[in-house]
């Protein structure tokens, strides 16, 4: 049997079981799929081979979450947001495309550290953006979303607002299916679509809804906050052994 991406049963193995957990990470505290993957992902094989397969996990638990939000969604900073992405998401697919394997393993693991640390930190700002201001973290959440992981600088941003709880989450789920939308014909223009990213994506559906809909459920008695200091933990640890290994 030939697996996705020429990857063995081991490293097969290794990303069903990273997708189950990083599913039902997001399904318990609201982020972090694409970031997980992604970044596990860069341990057995070239990462970028994933963002396309994540992309399309991610507008399917997306639509799972619509249900009800309507009324919360911020559209004016969606559409801002959007704007800042149109223009930042083909600068980050052109940057990197054009580096080879193990630089664009650093650049990624990189990233995930840097914002995994903004996170912890928690970093607030002295007043919340409105207006334009929001089309700056929009050309972030595009440069970032060239990996496939547009959703963690949104996140902190919002995360650095006094904005409220159903705000928040409704524009996060209004806006992450318009930017994959934008995101698919991008991704493949530059080569990051092929039959083995379709085959990629029916096989870990399973383990995705699976891993969603337990973590949803709040099986564990931790507090969502406290589970969600866990998950950036995680998060740094498997970006800090991509780092590694791109080096050595």
């Amino acid at each position: 049997m030939t697996l996705p991406f020429e990857m063995g049963f081991g490293a097969a193995a290794f990303m069903a079981v990273a997708v189950l957990i990083a599913a039902f990470v997001r399904g318990y505290s609201g982020f972090g799929f694409s970031a997980l993957v992604i970044a596990a992902s860069g341990l057995v094989t070239n990462p970028l081979h994933f963002v396309a397969v994540v992309v399309i996990c991610e507008a399917l638990m997306s639509a799972q979450a619509w249900r009800g939000v309507g009324p919360d969604i911020d559209w004016r900073r969606v559409g801002y947001l959007m704007a800042g992405a149109a223009v930042g998401m083909p600068l980050g697919l052109w940057a990197l495309t054009s580096i080879p394997e193990d630089a664009a393993r650093a650049v990624i693991s990189g990233y995930v550290l840097v914002m995994c640390l903004v996170l912890m930190a928690g970093w607030k700002l002295g007043r919340d953006v409105r207006g334009a201001g929001n089309i700056w973290a929009g050309v972030a959440s595009g440069l970032a979303n060239a990996p496939g992981m547009g959703g963690l600088p949104v996140v902190a941003f919002f995360a650095a607002q006094t904005m409220q709880a159903s705000v928040f989450r409704a524009t996060l789920v209004a806006y992450f299916p318009l930017l994959d939308l934008y995101s698919a014909p991008l991704y493949f223009w530059h080569g990051m679509v092929s039959w083995d990213t379709i085959i990629a994506s029916v096989l870990t559906l399973p383990m995705v809804f699976l891993g969603n809909w337990l973590g949803s459920r709040h099986f564990l008695s931790t507090d969502p906050q406290d589970f969600r200091k866990f998950a950036i933990g995680l998060l740094a640890l498997l970006a800090t052994l991509g780092l590694l290994k791109s080096v050595f």
